[in-house]
């Protein structure tokens, strides 16, 4: 069998699973395969719809290569929205800011903020210390573990009041009965934990927003990734809990993407 022969097997397969961008996708895989038989392997999973970046062990977000495993979501490029929002309010990025990252996951929003800020330091909390873990092998391998702390927490409940220069977060946002409408890379893959954010979406802003309001130095800015319809009630919880200057940036795709404000 030739080696063009064996290819339009495997995109044929990944085709036939309801794969979009099977020749793309198997493109990953011949770079990280060592022989046929893991091409084989790599290319039943990911027709079995396990996301690629599991089947690869990582994925690139913003400049950085993260790990990933089941145990985090997967970094989407819709969330690179959130750090450039935070970066073009950043006015002077040779300060020594102090960032703190809510439902931190891979790490992959604060090791992304630290990489462009070189005199910043951060806090990533998680309620899974599984992701932590993951997290922590991130900074590591980013070269950024001198300036990133890791740690378990329920949100904001364990950071003192007015200590933060920037708090950001990409919460759990999807209604709890949309989730398992989803494809199944997410649906069967995803931890719901970093999914379901409750009846409406909206359980965890309720919660987050005035916390971070609490926990900002005045003058401080907070940015949260959002979902396409939640806008407007978000923009209503920042300004509601104290936000001036409350925004909303767009997605590449123009699509609602992440609503941020400063603290008074």
């Amino acid at each position: 069998m030739t080696d063009a022969t064996r290819k339009a097997r495997w995109i044929e397969q990944l085709k036939s699973a309801g794969i979009e961008e099977a020749a793309i996708d198997l493109r990953h895989i011949l770079l990280a395969a060592a022989d046929e038989a893991q091409i084989d392997d790599m290319v039943s999973r990911r027709a079995n719809r396990e996301p690629l970046s599991h089947i690869l062990g990582d994925k690139p977000f913003w400049t950085l290569d993260l790990k990933v495993t089941r145990d985090v979501l997967t970094p989407r490029a819709d969330t690179e929205t959130l750090v450039e929002t935070v970066l073009k309010q950043v006015t002077d990025r040779s300060r020594a800011l102090y960032i703190a990252d809510f439902g931190t996951g891979s790490g992959a929003i604060l090791l992304a903020l630290l990489s462009e800020l070189p005199d910043a330091a951060g806090l990533g909390v998680d309620i899974s210390e599984s992701a932590l873990e993951i997290a922590r092998e991130n900074a590591v391998r980013n070269a950024l573990q001198d300036r990133a702390t890791f740690r378990t927490g329920n949100w904001a409940e364990t950071i003192p009041d007015n200590s933060l220069d920037i708090a950001v977060s990409n919460p759990p946002y999807i209604a709890s009965a949309v989730i398992d409408t989803l494809e199944p890379e997410v649906r069967d893959h995803e931890p719901r934990l970093a999914l379901d954010g409750g009846d409406d979406g909206l359980g965890v802003y309720h919660i987050l927003i005035p916390e971070l309001f609490r926990v900002l130095k005045p003058g401080g800015l907070m940015a949260v990734e959002i979902g396409y319809d939640q806008a407007a009630p978000v923009r209503a919880l920042a300004e509601a809990a104290g936000f001036d200057d409350v925004g909303l940036t767009q997605d590449l795709g123009g699509q609602p993407r992440v609503i941020s404000g400063r603290k008074p």
